[in-house]
């Protein structure tokens, strides 16, 4: 049959998109899922677990990622394992359940670049519309009747590293802000969660686990997509293989949120991308747009810290509770630009830095980083087989306003690590950059670099005359009739945010456009 909407991926945008579209009634939905399907009472522990280790890297749950994706962070690293979902709920299944959403300045920043109807006084209802704020719902600027529970755990409950991190960064002149959330605010806050009852709650369980057994929604798991199906310039449907057998599911809308690595992958097999990319790999060009050449994510330098006896948290024990948002005032930044984090525990899954006698983690880590980016990198195919993954060079602190930003940045999480809350909690771990000069500290980050797993951009959404634009605002790929990009991959610019929240936005906006 054919649908009315063909929706790739069931992960943070495509799980709401099918919960929304599908609740009008006669609107036939198809949701196309690589991954395994599973109902929330399927869920296995260590994925409702606080503390998403376990999920992330344990062996036995290598079906809920994608294992031998791999990026660049820097151009001085080796690449290695970028972690995402896979299986319905996406990377909100295996994510550290962070419900925070992007300033204001954000979304009025795409607005100002063309996207209309992406203002934050625009988005503000769909962010509204998706939460029940357990604490702070009553306010205009927040929701007390969505599908997704936001949680704060009191100081009371949280780890030795967080109240270490907090106090410091108070005693510093930080201020305190209990709703990160709210508009215009800025300093130490405890950090939104997206649980209930200290377990996880992914858009499988929020969007998808209501709307199962819906006649008109039809869920396929374990199908994977290779490519977009046309007639002439108007998409028709998709070419996946299921259980061994190739097939197509064809509709009326094609809607790609398979995330910022997986839509602009399909989208490069279909001949959308940039032309000379495309003749390299001998894929014919359908539509000639600049697919994954912006690609973002934040860049974070940790400061390990050897942790007493006292301090060393349980297994399972919920990994972050705190951030610390502030202004640089450096090199034409906006505010919150930066974000210092507190991790209580590294390794209680990997097997490493965990006591051998209690099994209790001994490293905790805190961490900055770059919260408003400038540095972009890209994502090629490395093959047009759909089995292989793409190539992800991220290009982290490239642009000279990242690099300057994360050198002060490294400076303040180091002077608050000689603090006495952080000295009494364990031992920092010398990175030897106590005196070290500017060149030396930007070497250091530029080696030992992560990123925070917040992929976006990769199918930019903008003015249809901007020539880095791939989709418009209403989400529709340029040129091309029938398909749209719906996920992290059209954001103009990463948020100053952990992405989920903004992804789940960006999914109701459009099923509002959409009818849903």
């Amino acid at each position: 049959m054919d649908y009315d909407y063909v929706i790739v991926g069931a992960g943070s945008a495509g799980a709401v998109l099918a919960a929304r579209l599908s609740a009008t009634r006669g609107v036939q939905v198809a949701l196309i899922e690589a991954g395994p399907d599973y109902g929330s009472a399927q869920t296995p522990a260590a994925m409702r677990s606080p503390n998403p280790n376990e999920i992330i890297v344990g062996e036995a749950y290598g079906q809920y990622r994608w294992d031998d994706l791999q990026s660049r962070r820097t151009r001085g690293q080796p690449p290695r394992t970028y972690w995402r979902g896979r299986g319905v709920g996406g990377s909100s299944a295996i994510n550290g359940q962070i419900a925070i959403r992007g300033v204001p300045e954000d979304y009025d920043g795409w607005a100002a670049a063309g996207c209309r109807g992406w203002s934050f006084a625009e988005v503000l209802p769909a962010f509204r519309r998706l939460e029940t704020d357990g604490r702070f719902g009553a306010r205009d600027y927040h929701g007390d009747a969505g599908p997704i529970p936001i949680y704060r755990a009191p100081v009371s409950r949280w780890g030795a590293v967080d109240q270490a991190l907090a106090e410091a960064a108070l005693d510093a002149g930080y201020p305190w802000e209990p709703d990160h959330n709210a508009p215009g605010t800025t300093g130490v806050s405890p950090y939104a969660i997206n649980s209930l009852g200290g377990l996880r709650v992914s858009t499988n369980d929020a969007y998808l686990e209501p709307s199962r057994g819906r006649n008109n929604l039809a869920v396929f798991g374990g199908a994977h997509v290779d490519k977009v199906l046309f007639d002439g310039d108007r998409a028709v449907g998709v070419r996946l293989l299921q259980d061994g057998a190739w097939r197509e599911v064809r509709g009326g809308t094609i809607i790609l949120s398979a995330g910022a690595v997986h839509s602009p992958a399909i989208l490069l097999r279909s001949g959308v991308g940039p032309a000379v990319h495309l003749a390299e790999l001998d894929i014919a060009v359908k539509a000639a747009l600049p697919v994954g050449e912006s690609f973002q994510d934040h860049p974070v330098v940790f400061a390990p810290v050897q942790l007493e006896a006292f301090a060393r948290p349980p297994q399972g024990f919920r990994h972050t509770n705190l951030c610390v948002r502030y202004s640089s005032g450096l090199a034409g930044a906006g505010p919150n630009d930066m974000m210092m984090v507190a991790l209580n525990a590294y390794g209680d899954s990997l097997g490493r830095h965990v006591d051998a006698e209690t099994g209790a983690p001994t490293v905790g880590l805190m961490g900055v980083w770059v919260n408003q980016c400038v540095s972009r990198g890209t994502l090629r195919l490395a093959s047009p087989d759909p089995f292989v993954q793409p190539v992800i060079d991220e290009n982290m602190l490239d642009d000279p306003s990242d690099i300057v930003r994360m050198r002060d940045g490294v400076r303040r999480l180091l002077a608050l690590a000689t603090r006495d809350s952080v000295t009494a909690i364990g031992q920092v771990v010398d990175l030897g950059l106590a005196d070290a000069t500017d060149a030396e500290i930007d070497a250091y980050a530029l080696a030992n670099a992560g990123d925070t797993q917040h992929a976006t951009s990769t199918c930019r959404m903008g003015d249809p005359s901007d020539p880095a634009s791939v989709v418009d605002s209403d989400c529709r790929v340029l040129g091309l009739e029938g398909l749209r990009v719906i996920d992290a991959s059209i954001m103009p610019s990463v948020v100053r945010a952990n992405t989920h929240l903004t992804t789940v936005m960006i999914a109701e906006v459009m099923a509002g456009r959409l009818g849903g």
